[in-house]
């Protein structure tokens, strides 16, 4: 039950673009003269189609559909929030004890090639990572499992031997319907709820003790 590699996801989780999104559309509710509800976003983390859903409700609430000109606005000062926003705290540690360890690293994402490439290239970490799937590359992003099928072929390793870290119901239900262990780190855009199905779930990365964790079974290495 020890591992080889880690699988993280990318938005929320490396980078908390999350709450940068939803803040993003909590000002767009806004300029509309109404309050966007907090159990739509927990239907829309995660997941690659979030802005059908908001402009789907959007749209009913207003009883029209949502101007192209305000979608366009909408995402330009969410693109403006995402390229602010820092590693999540402890993810620097978490890679770094990942390397000591000898642990494989892979990114496991829904969001398309670009984005991740390029935030990840940003945020100077692209290097850390062995293997990268992005929603580019199945037809069914998470919750189902294929991306974590996937990412499982490219590294040639077994599920028994990967613990997955996800932010989000969506994510953790991806990689436990895999048959991989999960690490839930809820984002400052959410909570912990609905993240009991995870295998464990922590405040934040930044408190965990990755280099005393059983779960990490490689010997540190002198490198």
């Amino acid at each position: 039950m020890r591992a080889d590699a880690l699988f993280l996801d990318f938005d929320g989780l490396i980078c908390d673009t999350e709450r940068a999104a939803r803040r993003s559309w909590e000002e767009c509710y806004r300029e509309l003269g109404m309050t966007f509800p907090a159990q739509l976003w927990e239907q829309m983390a995660g997941r690659p189609d979030g802005e059908s859903v908001a402009v789907a409700d959007l749209s009913g609430r207003l009883g029209r559909p949502v101007a192209d000109a305000l979608r366009d606005r909408r995402l330009r000062r969410k693109q403006a929030l995402c390229a602010a926003e820092p590693l999540r705290p402890g993810v620097a540690g978490l890679t770094a004890a990942a390397s000591r360890r000898g642990l494989m690293l892979a990114v496991v994402s829904s969001s398309p090639r670009a984005w991740v490439y390029g935030h990840l290239t940003r945020l100077e970490i692209l290097d850390r990572f062995a293997v990268i799937v992005t929603g580019d590359y199945v037809a069914r992003s998470k919750p189902a499992p294929d991306l974590y099928h996937l990412a499982l072929r490219r590294t040639g390793l077994t599920a028994d031997q990967v613990i997955a870290f996800e932010d989000s119901p969506t994510g953790v239900q991806a990689a436990r319907t895999a048959g991989l262990r999960c690490v839930a780190v809820p984002n400052q855009a959410g909570g912990a709820a609905r993240l009991d199905h995870a295998s464990l779930v922590l405040d934040s990365l930044e408190s965990y003790m990755f280099d005393t964790d059983p779960l990490f079974s490689k010997e540190v290495t002198t490198a």
